[in-house]
């Protein structure tokens, strides 16, 4: 099966869905990781453009532990807009990908990059297999399945569906601590340290579902786009 994960900023996808990307990756599963936005931002005293190459450095580095392929589509941080430019950008990464399965932001997560990302998803998946959409890549043989993961503190978010991580854990929070520009101003500026964060919320839904850590989420039920199986790890 081929996994593409859609996340807004380059740490989204560690923090959210890491877990279930790495036991994807170890099931021998082919795990593509896009990040929307490059980043820039980032940091209060660091300049946008080191900034961005920074974070790209780390967001491969996090990749690189489980064997994903990366896709940087380096639209500036806090900036991403749903228009129709960035939804052909979106099929075309979607096209790049040929994923079965796409993992991405849900509609009411609290940052607006966040719900762009999972927003041009849902606009782009529909359309990566229309043949007559003449893009830069090949149009997909199939209509991907689209699943929503958690939200950043476990806020507004009631998952459906649970993907045990707790055999990997650790790799999970080796994954976000590949993001050192990240670790320590956050920290300051909220009280919470990214393995901390981490931890929490892989417990609450553990606890939920029963095991020590999980990770949770949510189909989006659509025509077209239902499975009589489970697809999660």
């Amino acid at each position: 099966m081929r996994v593409l994960a859609i996340g807004a900023h380059p740490d989204d996808l560690e923090l959210l869905c890491g877990g279930t990307l790495a036991l994807y990756s170890q099931q021998g599963h082919h795990v593509t990781m896009a990040v929307l936005t490059n980043g820039n931002v980032g940091h209060p005293e660091i300049e946008i453009d080191e900034m961005a190459k920074i974070r790209k450095g780390e967001f491969e580095a996090a990749a690189a532990l489980i064997k994903a392929d990366t896709i940087w589509m380096n639209v500036d941080d806090e900036l991403s807009v749903v228009d129709l430019d960035a939804r052909l950008q979106m099929v075309d990464i979607i096209r790049q990908a040929d994923p079965d399965i796409i993992l991405t932001h849900n509609p009411d997560d609290y940052h607006v990059d966040h719900r762009n990302a999972g927003q041009l998803a849902f606009e782009a998946a529909p359309l990566a297999c229309v043949h007559r959409l003449v893009t830069k890549y090949p149009n997909t043989s199939k209509q991907s399945l689209i699943y929503y993961f958690d939200t950043l503190g476990a806020v507004n978010f009631l998952p459906t569906e649970y993907v045990d991580i707790s055999s990997v854990i650790d790799l999970k929070k080796e994954m976000v601590d590949c993001h050192k520009s990240q670790t320590e101003w956050m920290k300051e500026a909220t009280g919470f340290g990214m393995d901390e964060i981490v931890e929490h919320v892989a417990r609450v839904r553990g606890f939920a579902a029963g095991v020590s850590h999980a990770e949770g989420f949510r189909r989006l039920e659509a025509w077209y786009r239902g499975t009589t199986k489970r697809v999660l790890p």
